[in-house]
């Protein structure tokens, strides 16, 4: 897929860009990259799915690790909008992606025609407790050599009950282990799990975009509940329940690709 690098604050940062037709600025998860976008993004109806990766996750340099935050990494694709002259693009996300389009859509609702939320690992609060495992993860890569720290996690009790309760959870949090550069994901760990979108609900109830949340089970660092908050708090969204990838990835990826494409297709 064609990609491409903007430059802002000195820093090169990576853009995958796919398609043609509406622009959709669609932003990928904790530690993953525009892979995980792709996996999950419909061919039709047409449209220009652009996904900037974020700092010091895919190929995206980090820069001063104190700026790693969601506001900034919403400042960032707002950032990347207006160089590319885009006019309201619809804009979402997966986890993270969620946090950063929700964060546009009431700071900067000049550049949001269209709001998907998928998967939201945050409400309105910051640091909640289903992101303590990525605490975790971030504080023992800062101690430890990689494996180390992978052998510190896998015996904690957190990674029991994810290991019982959410082992697609524990399975993305295992991989953090093998990140190129450790200790930079566990600076980006750090900074995220205290940090939160910076909106409240009041401010919430006030989007006036079309928005499309989508959410699935056996999930605690993506809790469903979240999914129906967002979806009661924000006007008129909608809400769509899909197979988590722990029961079927292959109904999962066929399932969200569905939920996106009706959406754009209204």
């Amino acid at each position: 897929m064609p990609r491409f690098v903007v430059e802002r604050d000195g820093l090169r940062l990576a853009v995958e860009e796919a398609g043609a037709g509406r622009p959709v600025l669609f932003q990928h998860g904790l530690g993953a990259n525009a892979g995980q976008v792709a996996e999950v993004f419909p061919s039709s109806p047409p449209a220009r799915r652009i996904t900037l990766e974020c700092r010091a996750q895919g190929e995206s340099q980090t820069g001063p690790v104190e700026a790693l935050s969601i506001a900034t990494f919403a400042e960032d694709v707002a950032f990347l909008s207006e160089h590319l002259r885009l006019e309201r693009a619809v804009v979402g996300g997966i986890s993270l992606g969620a946090a950063i389009a929700l964060r546009l859509a009431v700071r900067r609702p000049d550049l949001v025609g269209g709001l998907i939320l998928a998967r939201p690992a945050w409400l309105f609060a910051p640091g909640p407790e289903n992101i303590q495992p990525y605490a975790l993860v971030g504080e023992l890569l800062g101690q430890h050599d990689a494996e180390t720290a992978r052998a510190e996690f896998l015996k904690s009790p957190i990674a029991e009950r994810l290991a019982r309760e959410a082992p697609d959870n524990l399975a993305s949090l295992n991989g953090f282990f093998d990140y190129p550069e450790p200790k930079t994901l566990g600076a980006l760990l750090r900074a995220i799990a205290v940090d939160g979108p910076g909106v409240s609900a009041d401010e919430a109830r006030v989007i006036k975009v079309p928005t499309l949340v989508i959410g699935h089970g056996e999930d605690l660092a993506h809790p469903w509940a979240y999914a129906e908050t967002l979806a009661a708090t924000i006007p008129g969204a909608k809400l769509v329940r899909i197979t988590s990838k722990v029961v079927d990835r292959t109904r999962y990826v066929a399932e969200f690709k569905a939920a996106v494409a009706d959406f754009l297709a209204a």
